[in-house]
């Protein structure tokens, strides 16, 4: 995902406004380079020991999950900006709460999600839904199989777009658990509901994301297969 400037300069004044009042300990960046996700505790330690440039290394490593998920979601570029910056500020005032129960990023993902939601209702957005086209088993198989003959970065960038004209809920689910690879226990956590009812939205989710696969994908399927026999 590319960002143009004007976003993060938005959100690193954010923070250095923010975090201006905290006692910083001045540890060069250069010091998390070699960091994993697994070492995410230490460097939520020092933030909250007062270490600002360890929160730009958070940012810097989740600010695509967190886009990823505004943008999903609100389907705007500049309001997934806006959203994305509030979810890092809400990041950062609730760090002290994080206690470890979930993974950092299932904790984030269910931030921004719930951020993405509240900007959903205070603009009382109602967008239009997708009907589901009725599907067997067998057939959505077949497309699935289709599918599977287009090259892969074809492959994704189509469904990518087609997910991306499904609504928000079908849309952030099918990114949780394609893309994101979230399992279900995951996305019942960030999106506080059960796993059942994961499988359940999933599913009708899916058969939504048919109709519009089958509609748009099979002339890209065709015209690659032309390719092929050139």
């Amino acid at each position: 995902m590319v960002y143009d400037d004007n976003f993060w300069v938005m959100v690193t004044d954010t923070f250095n406004y923010f975090c201006s009042p905290l006692v910083t300990f001045r540890l060069k960046i250069s010091s998390y380079a070699k960091m994993t996700t697994n070492d995410d505790q230490i460097i939520i330690n020092r933030i909250l020991e007062g270490d600002t440039q360890a929160f730009a290394v958070l940012v810097d490593r989740y600010k695509s999950l967190v886009f990823t998920v505004t943008m999903r979601m609100l389907k705007h570029k500049e309001e997934a900006e806006e959203v994305a910056q509030d979810t890092f500020i809400k990041v950062f005032g609730s760090l002290k709460n994080f206690k470890g129960d979930s993974k950092l990023s299932t904790w984030l993902y269910r931030i921004a999600y719930n951020s993405s939601l509240d900007r959903i209702k205070k603009n009382k957005k109602h967008l239009n839904d997708v009907e589901i086209n009725q599907f067997t088993t067998h057939q959505i198989k077949t497309l699935d199989n289709a599918l599977d003959k287009l090259q892969q970065d074809e492959q994704s960038k189509a469904i990518q777009r087609c997910i991306g004209q499904l609504p928000s809920e079908d849309s952030i689910l099918l990114t949780f658990y394609y893309f994101e690879e979230l399992t279900l226990k995951d996305i019942s956590e960030v999106m506080g509901i059960t796993t059942n009812s994961v499988k359940v939205k999933l599913f009708r989710s899916r058969k939504r994301l048919a109709t519009i696969l089958k509609a748009q994908l099979e002339p890209e399927i065709i015209d690659y297969y032309e390719r092929e026999r050139r």
